[in-house]
């Protein structure tokens, strides 16, 4: 029962990284276009979608206060003031989607309102993986931190790579969903992106080697984690390729690749941790009656369901859209 929660839990979260990583990384994308027609055209490719994306960081808080309430006290112990952020951010962003095309006047506004929600809330996500693979303050299974014990630079610098990640899945939605001038920006911005993501992993790479963190002793003893970084490139070739001959989904479909194999190796690294290197699964686990209660209802019934309803959505509302469309 524990290994399917924890599957279920790296699922969420994968999908909701990849799925409302891309509407972020839109709307940070926003900032380059000035021009009406244009930002209608990017916000009617995410349009019917993006909050759908979201129900994917409700099921990530569900199966984390229901299924390991240990971890989710923890993470809220540590990140309280910056998930309020994140969350304030993300409200604030929706209420921009909606409000921007029921006003004229202060349309500009609402837009600034909502790159800079989408910006706060990326930069926040980054930062937060950032300090858990920099590793929390920890005595025990207890967090001592206070509520700055998370930051340092590593994870700031996580936070901005995490908005070069977005804004590089973004392109690639756009290269796929757009036309005309926004789907020949998006192709202008990727070579320039995927340079800026590959950039700063290298330059996290080698703050965690000059800090000697903990997680690379992981990677030094498990030599299957190489199998990670040769994915990663092998999708940056093509995507390369695919961006010089116009392909317009292989963008996409590539940047989707790059945070998988980014993701596996967080995962394998942390293995069997939740908190690295201080709560492991089995620590972190509710009792198994509370488990198996759970499964009958959330993991037979609301995860398929969101699954199949996320897969209709998708299905209903392919397609390219126009600059001219209505924003929903």
């Amino acid at each position: 029962m524990i290994d399917f929660w924890t599957w279920a839990l790296a699922l969420t979260i994968f999908l909701y990284v990849v799925l409302d990583g891309f509407d972020l990384g839109v709307g940070m994308l926003m900032v380059l276009v000035p021009e009406e027609p244009d930002r209608r055209g990017m916000l009617s490719a995410i349009a019917p979608v993006w909050d759908g994306n979201e129900t994917w960081l409700i099921l990530n808080a569900t199966i984390l206060f229901g299924v390991f309430p240990l971890t989710y006290s923890t993470l809220l112990s540590a990140f309280y003031l910056p998930l309020m952020v994140m969350l304030a951010a993300l409200i604030f962003r929706g209420v921009s989607f909606e409000f921007r095309d029921k006003s004229e006047r202060t349309r500009a506004l609402w837009d600034k309102a909502f790159i800079g929600g989408s910006y706060l809330a990326t930069f926040i996500q980054g930062a937060t993986a950032g300090a858990l693979v920099n590793g929390l303050p920890m005595i025990g299974d207890r967090y001592v931190g206070g509520p700055f014990g998370w930051l340092s630079p590593f994870a700031l610098l996580c936070g901005l790579g995490l908005c070069a990640g977005y804004a590089l899945l973004g392109a690639g939605w756009l290269a796929y969903k757009a036309t005309g001038s926004v789907q020949a920006l998006a192709f202008r911005l990727l070579p320039r992106l995927q340079l800026g993501v590959v950039g700063l992993m290298l330059v996290l790479l080698a703050a965690a080697l000059v800090n000697h963190l903990a997680v690379m002793h992981r990677w030094i003893d498990r030599p299957v984690l190489a199998i990670f970084p040769i994915i990663g490139i092998l999708a940056s070739i093509v995507m390369a390729m695919a961006v010089r001959q116009k392909r317009e989904a292989v963008p996409f479909l590539c940047g989707v690749t790059l945070f998988a194999a980014a993701m596996g190796t967080l995962a394998v690294s942390f293995y069997p941790y939740m908190i690295p290197f201080a709560i492991t699964v089995d620590q972190a686990a509710s009792p198994h009656s509370s488990l198996a209660f759970l499964f009958w209802g959330a993991g037979v019934f609301v995860l398929p369901l969101t699954l199949i309803y996320t897969l209709t959505i998708y299905f209903v509302f392919k397609g390219k859209v126009g600059l001219s469309e209505p924003t929903y």
